[in-house]
């Protein structure tokens, strides 16, 4: 992979999230959901909800899956997802958050739990992880408007959707972990494993795997 970027963990997955696209429709929907449900059905009057629609239109989501999740959100039978975040190291002591929106609590912590298990990670306390992190808004352009990615205070992102082609809330780490070898190729398993999970809505780690480690575990 060229380039060094400070996102470089969500730029690899996000590669191999384009091969399972039906999977990621179902994460993109849900967020839909809960975003609609937990404010208007409204993107111009519900942030979260119109950077929910970005996302989903830069993964080319068809627009009447884009309404049919919206509306779902008015419906009777729609589930009452529940936001959790847990934290952890992966192999070579990267730090994780992982980002979850489930309708069964103990269904999602035993699948995640099980991930960090099988491929060298430990599973920590709430809060074990995240102090090393900040909290920032990231927006993602198209590499034609310049600067593919913006990191900016959470503050500060409503002002610059118009052209975005990705926004979130992001976990920054104020320091890197760089990883080699057998626990680069584990680590990225761990990822793999966790972003397959259809709770799992995001990974983020504080890992730094050379372009030439990339290159090898291809």
């Amino acid at each position: 992979m060229a380039g060094h970027s400070k996102f470089k963990n969500i730029m690899y997955r996000k590669g191999a999230q384009d091969k399972k696209r039906s999977a990621m429709f179902s994460k993109l929907s849900r967020e839909i959901t809960v975003a609609a449900k937990m404010g208007l059905p409204d993107p111009d009057a519900n942030a979260r909800l119109r950077a929910a629609i970005i996302a989903a239109r830069a993964q080319s989501m068809p627009k009447d899956n884009i309404q049919r999740s919206i509306d779902k959100a008015s419906g009777g039978d729609a589930e009452n997802y529940e936001e959790i975040r847990y934290e952890g190291f992966g192999p070579g002591g990267v730090a994780l958050i992982v980002e979850a929106l489930t309708d069964n609590r103990n269904r999602t912590a035993t699948n995640v739990r099980t991930a960090f298990a099988k491929n060298g990670g430990n599973l920590g306390a709430s809060g074990s992880v995240s102090h090393g992190f900040e909290r920032l808004g990231l927006i993602e352009y198209p590499a034609t408007a310049g600067d593919a990615e913006k990191i900016l205070e959470a503050a500060a992102i409503e002002g610059m959707l118009g052209e975005a082609e990705t926004t979130k809330l992001a976990w920054k780490p104020q320091t890197e972990v760089e990883v080699r070898g057998g626990d680069a190729e584990q680590l990225l398993k761990l990822m793999d494993a966790l972003d397959e999970d259809d709770d799992v809505q995001t990974v983020w780690g504080n890992e730094n795997i050379p372009d030439e480690e990339l290159e090898k575990l291809g």
